[in-house]
């Protein structure tokens, strides 16, 4: 839902320091590895250790850093299958890093099991979410879109866990967490059927 709605104004914002950096030399293969390695540090250094505000605030900055890579890449006509498979899969190891790093904190420093888990069901449901379209993508159909993609679970994800390190109850980050399992199962279904609708009966290629 954001992707469509925000990527034009994202785009203008993020023009100017992207032509820049491609001044300097800097490739977007190296902004997409330091806002993974970024997203990596504040999840899973920040979050275990209780900080989830500061952490947070250090994993926008690197998510927001993350999304000039595909800028840079337009504007300097360095589009490349590697680039946008090393974007798609360091996007899956940030993903996970920011749920594992709530689920390390839920576990092991604040006693709330019900929070970690579904911490862990959001990764495991995510990741399901980008598997459909990788797999529906293969299969040379379109299988984007859906209630949650990545920019919807990032944006809520952060914005509570921010809120929640800020001294808002634990219980909101809870409920949202149990809430976007249940978004991005639906996401699953309605990629599933998309995929379905576009193959129809379209025999297997052996």
């Amino acid at each position: 839902m954001l992707n469509s709605i925000a990527r034009a104004a994202f785009t203008r914002l993020f023009t100017p320091p992207a032509r820049g950096l491609l001044r300097i030399g800097i490739s977007p293969d190296a902004v997409t590895v330091i806002g993974t390695t970024g997203v990596c540090i504040g999840a899973l250094v920040a979050y275990p250790l209780g900080h989830l505000f500061w952490g947070t605030v250090v994993i926008t900055v690197f998510v927001l850093a993350d999304m000039l890579d595909g800028i840079m890449a337009r504007l300097s006509g360095a589009s490349s299958a590697w680039g946008a498979f090393l974007d798609s899969t360091l996007d899956r190891i940030a993903d996970s890093a920011v749920f594992v790093g709530l689920a390390l904190w839920f576990f092991l420093g604040a006693d709330d099991p019900l929070t970690a888990l579904l911490a862990l069901v959001c990764l495991v449901t995510g990741s399901l979410v980008s598997y459909v379209r990788a797999r529906g993508e293969a299969l040379g159909v379109q299988a984007a879109g859906g209630i949650a993609e990545r920019a919807d679970r990032l944006l809520v994800t952060l914005v509570v866990t921010g809120i929640v390190g800020l001294g808002v109850p634990v219980v909101v980050l809870t409920l949202a967490l149990g809430v976007l399992s249940l978004l991005c199962i639906v996401t699953v279904v309605q990629r599933m059927a998309a995929v379905r609708s576009q193959l129809g009966g379209r025999p297997t290629v052996e």
